[in-house]
């Protein structure tokens, strides 16, 4: 199993030690690939996109509004094993 993460870059030179989970673009326990957006955070004013880091089954964590910081884990990724 992985974590899927808010990366430290996303913060870049704001000021603001946090963010907010503006929305998912996928449910939990959906199937998806590596590079797919997923899921949106708002630091400050800017949005930013959260991507999958490799294929697999999600389960998401952090709901909309939450408040993240850098390195908090939005969801969990479940690699699939091929058949």
């Amino acid at each position: 199993m992985q974590y899927i993460k808010t990366d430290g870059e996303l913060w870049g030179s704001t000021m603001l030690p946090e963010g907010i989970v503006e929305r998912w673009f996928i449910v939990s326990g959906e199937t998806i690939g590596a590079g797919e957006r997923i899921a949106e955070v708002r630091i400050e004013e800017a949005l930013r996109e959260i991507v999958a880091p490799a294929d697999g089954r999600v389960t998401i964590v952090a709901v909309v509004n939450d408040i993240v910081e850098p390195g908090s884990v939005l969801a969990t990724l479940e690699t699939l094993r091929p058949d």
